[in-house]
């Protein structure tokens, strides 16, 4: 029998922007995702600060929020972004980000994410908090 969570975490780190910005799974459960994205000089968003630029943040926040209601489905089902909030509590410092989201709400159709994100050598000093409502599309439905 295959690993759900194994196979989930292939065609995440394999969707074409999330590869690109290097984003890593670091733990699926079910409703439960743990995402890395490594540093890069490329997304600093103000060099004088520096900070990581907020649209980084943000897509950390929906991929992360995204795959916790995906890992309490099937990896056939699609999901697709309804609404993301971000606040942003602190510039994002030139470190590897974390992002962890825990579902709140699953339904048959819709599912309610709440991600944190912090600098992983800093989990206590959040960077950026979210709540991402997504569309869910059962596998076999049109």
């Amino acid at each position: 029998m295959r690993d759900k969570f194994k196979d989930l975490a292939e065609v995440i780190e394999e969707i074409p922007f999330d590869s690109f910005l290097g984003i890593r799974v670091e733990e699926l459960r079910e409703g439960y995702a743990r995402l890395r994205l490594p540093f890069r000089p490329e997304l600093v968003g103000d060099k004088r600060r520096p900070a990581l630029h907020g649209g980084v943040v943000s897509t950390l926040v929906d991929t992360c929020g995204g795959t916790a209601v995906w890992a309490s489905c099937a990896v056939g089902d699609r999901i697709a972004t309804i609404d993301i909030r971000v606040d942003y509590l602190r510039p994002a410092p030139g470190r590897d980000l974390v992002a962890e989201a825990e579902v709140k709400l699953l339904g048959n159709r819709v599912g309610n994410a709440h991600v944190l994100v912090y600098a992983a050598d800093s989990p206590e000093e959040i960077v950026a908090e979210g709540r991402g409502v997504y569309n869910i599309r059962k596998a076999g439905r049109a």
